[in-house]
């Protein structure tokens, strides 16, 4: 059977058939989010060491080996226990591991795309926050490397389906690019250049027009050149 770890939009653990289950504790849903946020194997000391960063090393292997030992069993069944190293077992899959080789196809320019990375579950992969409402520090510097990435991953959603013609499609991964960071004038310029696609320059203007404002009032800037030029023949 295969098992998965979301922690995409929140965590939770399903089985194959599409059924949640749920760890016994929160220590056990918190080992299996670190361990789902790194490679296969990681060694005890630094999972421990990461996880418990305010206590001695001593005590922070008792506590990675006190919720080793209260997992039920079916979560401990996850991972793989080695005397210097813990990992997920063979056959979890992580959502994220699979939203960010989806990225990374989409970043090359020069790459043809798939259509299964350019649907509307492709751009719904990339358009959910890590963890939300989990601040260790460990999840934090995760979902920063994971917001850029799917920025970027969205904008090029953007990009190829404005390519295909495919308008509506490309409005929506826009905005979910700006809603991850509405000052990001790159995400921006995706939304206008599909209002300009779709022939609706009001459109175009207003999305211009509302970001000028909410940039010069949060940073007190105004859209570069580059952004200017896209709407400059309009308003002519």
């Amino acid at each position: 059977m295969t098992l998965n770890i979301s922690v995409l939009g929140g965590f939770a653990l399903v089985d194959d058939l599409g059924g949640p289950y749920a760890a016994a504790s929160v220590s056990s849903r918190r080992l299996l989010a670190f361990l789902a946020l790194r490679p296969r194997e990681n060694l005890r000391i630094a999972v421990a060491g990461a996880m418990w960063p305010d206590v001695t090393e001593h005590k922070a292997a008792l506590s990675l080996r006190a919720t080793l030992a209260r997992m039920d069993a079916r979560s401990r069944e996850l991972v793989t226990v080695a005397s210097t190293s813990l990992g997920l077992a063979a056959n979890v899959e992580v959502d994220l591991r699979s939203s960010h080789a989806l990225a990374l196809r989409l970043l090359p320019r020069e790459a043809l795309p798939n259509v299964a990375d350019i649907n509307p579950a492709a751009v719904a992969a990339l358009s959910v926050e890590l963890l939300p409402d989990w601040y260790d520090d460990w999840v934090l510097a995760a979902a920063e490397d994971w917001r850029g990435l799917r920025m970027n991953g969205l904008e090029a959603q953007t990009r190829l389906l404005v390519a295909a013609g495919r308008l509506p499609e490309a409005g929506v991964a826009a905005r979910a690019a700006i809603s991850v960071e509405p000052l990001r004038e790159s995400a921006q310029a995706a939304l206008i250049r599909v209002h300009i696609a779709e022939g609706n320059q009001s459109e175009a203007l207003r999305v211009f027009d509302r970001y000028s404002v909410l940039l010069n009032g949060s940073l007190g800037l105004a859209p570069t050149t580059q952004l200017s030029t896209l709407v400059r023949d309009i308003t002519r």
